[in-house]
């Protein structure tokens, strides 16, 4: 039971994880790194030959572009993956300096409003049905800009945006408490995300990046809140230690990721259109063994997850047995499920160590040899 459900997982990959990245001061770059968005998928790849639930990349736009998106889905496909999330990117141009569907001139509202519709576009050529908006927008400064008023243009682009999206469509919000903004931030949190969605419709929905609260915030309720009331579409997995969010997803705090894990499953988020992406940049470890790392926690968090006595739980619940509930959850989160896991993947054909199958195959070794020279993907600092 527990093995069909986890055979069943999927966790997309994001296709920037495989480029170089570091820190706000300084890009590290390192050998065999991707020079374009065909040789990213083939990276992604690798993670679900090895992992066997990691079968879609999603793309961020531009830094995936390129003249022929229906042939970039085709390469997806010959590789073992396919297309997943487009997201947009209206924060690194000159003119999005006071914001983009929030700045105060309405010209560069357009001009973003454009980018975000020329990203629904490339969901149809790719076949993508999830559309993940994240904004920078929001003040420095008290008094430079009318707070309400970027609400009501944040609302009216985020209404044309559902507007153009097809039946089968939707768009994932994205919040984040602040930076590169320090005042104001105009998505700062959950609320602000669910009540935007809320009012446009079932394709709007929440993202909630594990990495984007204030410290001491409980994500699991904001996961159990947003399970209930139908808005939660999906994750953005990472783990942070201080306020940046890039970390391998459960390297800062595992007991938290099961503990989201946990509310998913109770909440019916684990078997309906829950997307569980990564959202991460691999500054100094190596990249596809990052994202393989990465993809084996998740699948180790949701395992634990699945193991909870759910009956014994509940009873002691009823009894009002605080001891008794906390150490069933416990029971749980303290069993050994790798060896689980690597019975698993055995049965699905696979290693049952991804990370030692992936270092033995000579891939690395292939891809820094044969990528010399081009230009290396990044984004770009």
């Amino acid at each position: 039971m527990i093995k069909d459900q986890l055979r069943q997982q999927r966790i997309e990959t994001p296709s920037w994880a495989y480029g170089n990245s570091g820190t706000r001061f300084k890009v590290f770059a390192q050998q065999g790194v991707p020079r374009d968005p065909y040789e990213k998928l083939a990276d992604a790849a690798q993670v679900h030959r090895y992992t066997g639930v990691a079968p879609t990349v999603a793309l961020h736009i531009p830094w995936d572009k390129v003249d022929d998106y229906a042939d970039l889905a085709r390469h997806a496909t010959e590789q073992g993956v396919t297309i997943g999330a487009i997201n947009s990117n209206v924060f690194q141009d000159d003119d999005y300096k006071l914001g983009s569907v929030t700045h105060p001139d309405p010209e560069v509202r357009r001009k973003a409003l454009r980018h975000l519709l020329d990203c629904v576009d490339i969901m149809d050529a790719t076949g993508s049905d999830t559309l993940k908006l994240w904004f920078s927008d929001g003040t420095n400064y008290p008094g430079q800009d009318d707070i309400r008023a970027r609400q009501d243009r944040l609302a009216e682009a985020l209404a044309a945006v559902y507007e153009r999206l097809g039946e089968e469509q939707r768009f994932l919000l994205e919040y984040k408490l602040f930076e590169p903004a320090f005042y104001m931030t105009d998505l700062p949190d959950w609320g602000t995300a669910y009540a935007h969605c809320l009012k446009l419709g079932d394709k709007a929905q929440v993202v909630v990046d594990t990495g984007h609260h204030a410290p001491g915030t409980n994500i699991e309720f904001i996961v159990a809140f947003l399970l209930r009331e139908g808005k939660l579409g999906g994750f953005d997995f990472n783990s942070r230690f201080y306020a940046d969010d890039d970390l391998m997803v459960g390297a800062a705090d595992p007991f938290q990721l099961f503990r989201i894990m946990f509310e998913v499953i109770g909440g019916g988020g684990y078997t309906n259109e829950t997307a569980f992406m990564l959202d991460q940049c691999h500054n100094i470890e190596p990249k596809i063994p990052g994202q393989i790392r990465s993809v084996m926690n998740v699948q180790e968090a949701t395992a634990k997850a699945l193991l909870v006595d759910r009956d014994a739980l509940a009873a002691a619940q009823r009894e009002g047995d605080v001891l008794g509930a906390n150490a069933v959850l416990m029971d749980a989160y303290n069993t050994d499920v790798r060896p689980l896991l690597g019975e698993l993947r055995e049965e699905m054909g696979l290693a049952p160590d991804p990370m030692a199958a992936y270092a033995k195959s000579g891939y690395f070794e292939k891809i820094a040899a044969d990528r010399v020279g081009g230009n290396q993907a990044g984004w770009g600092a």
